[in-house]
């Protein structure tokens, strides 16, 4: 069964008038909760979506670039979409009950993110509305301002990250710490690791990026070329600057 085929069987046992949130109270089992993050993906996307006034093109074809979703199966998510836009529950419902299901579980909830930045940044502009969800976002989620200004120069431009910014450290920490960091993240990032974690597969790409930036910073900062901007590897394996 593909997790599109699931995401559909959740969607028609929905009580009327139920409210699309009310899905994360049930998918709390490591089976399931790949198909909760894929809900969760596209449900806050159409939350953020909205929060600047406008649905893209860049922004629908940023949910392609996250999951592969076979032509068959675009109905069920666009369904998926279509509820969160309009679902009177706010966005701090959604991501509180995302939250909650995860639990202490970070790992998960940065991939979300990374996931939603992406979207954001689809049409080639980053907005105060969108950047105001993401804090909002990331508060509930309990991320870390310093993980969360990470995750922004990732993929902001105008936020210039450098290397230190990338791993989350500072110029003044000691090499060993920083490298602890980065091996940390490379952790992280591994495969098992992301499937342990209900990553869905379709969307580990993410997280491959992710790796690819971090250890480019690893190799300026042991180089001793630790300033500037970085260039970031783009979700499907190509460049882009944070």
């Amino acid at each position: 069964m593909s997790i599109w085929t699931r995401i559909a069987e959740i969607l028609s046992a929905l009580r009327q008038g139920e409210s699309l949130a009310s899905i994360f109270d049930r998918l709390r089992t490591p089976p399931e909760r790949s198909v909760a993050f894929a809900i969760a993906v596209i449900a806050l996307g159409a939350k953020m979506a909205k929060a600047d006034g406008q649905v893209t093109r860049g922004e629908v074809a940023a949910f392609r670039e996250v999951f592969t979703i076979p032509p068959e199966e675009e109905a069920n998510a666009a369904r998926v979409f279509n509820m969160a836009r309009t679902d009177v529950a706010g966005f701090e419902d959604y991501a509180a009950k995302i939250a909650d299901m995860f639990g202490d579980e970070k790992g998960p909830l940065c991939d979300l993110m990374e996931g939603l930045f992406h979207i954001a940044l689809a049409d080639g502009d980053y907005h105060p509305a969108e950047n105001a969800f993401l804090q909002r976002v990331a508060e509930i989620f309990e991320i870390d301002p310093r993980s969360f200004a990470r995750l922004r120069a990732r993929f902001v431009p105008e936020a210039e990250a450098d290397p230190y910014d990338v791993l989350g450290v500072a110029p003044g920490d000691d090499m060993g710490e920083i490298r602890a960091a980065w091996r940390a993240i490379v952790r992280e990032t591994h495969p098992d690791r992301l499937a342990a974690r209900g990553l869905p597969e379709e969307a580990m790409k993410m997280a491959e990026s992710r790796l690819i930036d971090a250890n480019r910073a690893w190799e300026r900062i042991s180089q001793g070329q630790g300033t500037g901007p970085v260039v970031t590897a783009a979700p499907d394996g190509g460049a882009g600057r944070a």
